[in-house]
């Protein structure tokens, strides 16, 4: 095939799935069906398939599978053309979001911190309200005509600032207003301050929150403990399901990470489930190699189960009183990412910046600290390193030659820049564990989104068939 073609075969959970990977249409076929789009693939013409599954099937089967792809192709929506290949991002200089690390520093000290316990490899301290400001400042200068502006607090421990987050809330709220905007605010938080004054100010002004917890309690206080050594388990879950149920359950994650400890992850996202949370995240750790508790190519096999379990037990749940979102199963075949995202993912240097609590300005928050990534300095001027935003700008999977040919482009839209540099020193190559779990989740959510469909034209045909 020609033009940037592409699909993607693969089978799960006893269905035949076809992705065509630039148009995103996906396809549950019967096996003719299977086997024809497998004929077409390896470059046969369509007048040499009968022929070549004369007594496999019947005829008039291999006619009706014909005529049903051929219809797909004529539509675009299988062995389409790559409309994005060649595609040039055009430069906007539009700020969109910024991470502002309001702590460096943290009252946890977890085993897989890649912050070196909040201070990213440099002083320990918090930012000043004189620095979150000139922040919030930026942003509106950068940010265009946009209207929309987002601010994520993080750390560290960015409840270690408390006092400057409301202050900057109440900043940004009027100096937005000022300007014509509305400011959205998350906060990542590891949950040992997440108390009642916390909690109801979070709910008032609107916050999205990121709680972290690992799963169950021994998996969790394995790694993710406080000053003294202690777990954390006992003292965050209470407090979590607290907060979660008093905003009914909206706009919340609870992030955990799986290592090599608990390479049975399937098992801590079941205990979170059963202890009433509906959101939730779980991440591989990343981790250099030699670390004891980092995920090396021979756990893959293991964590490819884990995600199969985790769809199973999605599906099982879902539409019932536990139904849960798992952020790595959440698509929307519907309309899908927009072509930025699409070509670059997140936008990390270019759309997005972090702060430090110095000032300095950093493509993302992985990136603080890292001289060569230095963008700008808020307390020098509001501008930001324009020669390093075109160097972020020029980094997508046009660019990336393991993502050209990679059907999983479009979702990841070539992966984390922060690992790719961690683990390969070039922004250009991903890292490859990264990559292969992020297929194998999307292989998942695109086999629930199948299965979802056809329980709903399941349903719908008996419905109809039970009308008078």
């Amino acid at each position: 095939m020609s033009n940037g073609m592409m699909i993607h075969k693969y089978r799960h959970e006893g269905l035949n799935i076809v992705l065509d990977v630039n148009s995103g249409a996906v396809h549950v076929v019967d096996q003719p069906g299977w086997d024809i789009i497998n004929l077409l693939e390896q470059g046969y013409k369509r007048n040499q398939i009968p022929r070549t599954l004369q007594g496999v099937y019947h005829q008039q089967e291999i006619t009706e599978a014909l005529e049903e792809i051929q219809t797909l192709m004529e539509n675009d929506l299988l062995f389409s053309a790559d409309y994005l290949e060649g595609y040039e991002r055009a430069p906007e200089h539009v700020i969109k979001a910024m991470c502002f690390h309001m702590a460096h520093q943290c009252n946890m000290t977890c085993n897989y911190c890649f912050a070196g316990e909040g201070s990213f490899g440099g002083e320990k301290g918090l930012m000043s309200r004189e620095v979150s400001f000139r922040g919030v400042d930026f942003i509106i200068q950068n940010s265009g005509l946009r209207k929309n502006c987002e601010i994520d607090f993080f750390g560290g421990e960015p409840l270690l600032n408390f006092k400057v987050i409301k202050e900057t809330v109440d900043y940004a709220r009027k100096k937005g207003r000022e300007a014509g905007k509305e400011f959205k605010f998350t906060l990542t938080t590891n949950g040992l301050l997440l108390n009642q004054e916390v909690k109801d100010y979070l709910n008032e002004q609107g916050f999205s929150v990121v709680m972290s917890l690992d799963g169950r309690q021994k998996v969790n206080d394995r790694v993710r403990t406080m000053k003294n050594g202690s777990g954390s388990y006992d003292s965050l879950v209470p407090e979590y399901l607290s907060f979660v149920e008093g905003r009914n359950h909206q706009d919340y994650y609870l992030r955990g990470t799986y290592t090599a400890y608990n390479q049975d992850f399937f098992e801590d996202l079941k205990h979170l489930v059963k202890l009433g949370f509906k959101q939730i995240s779980l991440e591989p750790v990343v981790a250099p190699s030699e670390a004891p508790y980092a995920l090396r190519e021979e756990h893959l096999p293991e964590l490819y189960r884990q995600y199969e379990h985790i769809a199973r037990y999605y599906l099982k749940l879902y539409g019932s009183e536990n139904t849960f979102t798992f952020f790595h199963f959440t698509l929307d075949l519907s309309q899908g990412p927009c072509i930025k995202k699409r070509l670059a993912g997140c936008g990390a240097g270019t759309e997005y910046l972090a702060m430090s609590p110095q000032g300095h300005l950093y493509p993302c928050h992985q990136f603080v600290g890292k001289k060569e990534f230095l963008m700008g300095d808020v307390t020098q001027n509001l501008q930001y390193d324009r020669d390093l935003y075109q160097q972020f700008l020029r980094v997508d999977i046009n660019r990336k030659e393991d993502c050209r040919t990679c059907w999983a482009k479009f979702y990841c839209g070539g992966g984390c820049h922060a690992n790719a540099h961690q683990f390969n020193g070039d922004l250009y190559k991903p890292y490859t564990l990264g990559c292969r779990l992020e297929k194998k989740r999307l292989e998942c959510a695109l086999g629930i989104q199948a299965q979802l469909f056809l329980n709903h034209e399941q349903n719908a045909s008996k419905e109809a068939s039970r009308e008078p």
